[in-house]
């Protein structure tokens, strides 16, 4: 159902049942899959592709142009996937020339009131931002992240999945796979067991990335530590996806357990 005081340019592409409600509008380069509910007063424009089963929510603005100085109307994409819930005020924005020109966003999101996703970010599967969390442009947020309240992620940052960040916590460094991360700026407190629980991820997994984290952060030598890793857990899947990232390229230093430790 498509209200009639919605203004919807002839061009976009809207799957026939599409619910779109009363006063909101969507652009000409605009492309929504099936059974994605819009409610009233939403703003999509730009080259915006929605996938199916999405529900987006009154006064979220999607695919408008990138918060970028340097950003000079070029055509750039924002992609999002499906079964994701958009909640009111919550904005996304397109990438950008210079950052590789795609804001992409996976599936099974919940982006909670006043949250905003910057140009040219990478959002993975079942991501959870709770109100007013900001990630800024370039950031990574790999799947099953959760991010608390009032918490802000700083461009070009990565945060590796299954992590859980506490509310009011000023990300600024990157945060490796199934870490537990709290404070005023980002202090790494331990694992999240939690969140592995959550999985189904067994004990002895879980005491292999404890075990791992201990011996990394044993010091400031973190890549010279992960050569200390033993050979019984080296090639356990969770303990790659950490030397993964670890190994991986970076703007940002990794988050420690000392708030001082700059060195990587």
């Amino acid at each position: 159902m498509i209200h009639n005081t919605a203004i919807i340019d002839p061009k976009a592409k809207i799957d026939k049942d599409v619910s779109i409600g009363a006063y909101s509008i969507i652009g000409p380069d605009v492309k929504i899959g099936s059974k994605t509910i819009i409610q009233p007063h939403v703003n999509i424009v730009g080259d915006t592709l929605i996938g199916k089963n999405n529900k987006i929510y009154s006064f979220a603005s999607i695919g408008n142009d990138p918060q970028d100085l340097k950003y000079k109307n070029e055509k750039t994409k924002l992609v999002i996937g499906d079964y994701n819930k958009i909640r009111e005020y919550v904005t996304i924005n397109p990438g950008t020339v210079g950052g590789g020109g795609l804001t992409k966003v996976g599936n099974n999101c919940l982006f909670m009131v006043h949250s905003h996703i910057a140009h040219d970010c990478t959002i993975g599967n079942n991501v959870i931002l709770a109100n007013s969390v900001p990630i800024g442009g370039h950031a990574k947020i790999d799947d099953d992240v959760i991010i608390g309240g009032n918490s802000a992620v700083q461009q070009f940052t990565r945060v590796g999945k299954l992590s859980m960040i506490g509310g009011m916590c000023g990300v600024v460094k990157d945060i490796l796979p199934y870490s537990l991360v709290f404070g005023n700026r980002s202090i790494l407190k331990g694992v999240n067991m939690i969140g592995l629980r959550r999985k189904n991820i067994s004990n002895n997994k879980i005491n292999n990335v404890k075990k791992a984290f201990s011996i990394i952060f044993q010091n400031n030598n973190h890549m010279e530590n992960i050569k200390k890793i033993p050979s019984d857990i080296i090639n356990d899947e969770l303990i790659k996806d950490i030397l993964e990232f670890l190994n991986s390229d970076k703007k940002r230093p990794i988050c420690t357990p000392r708030e001082k430790d700059e060195n990587n």
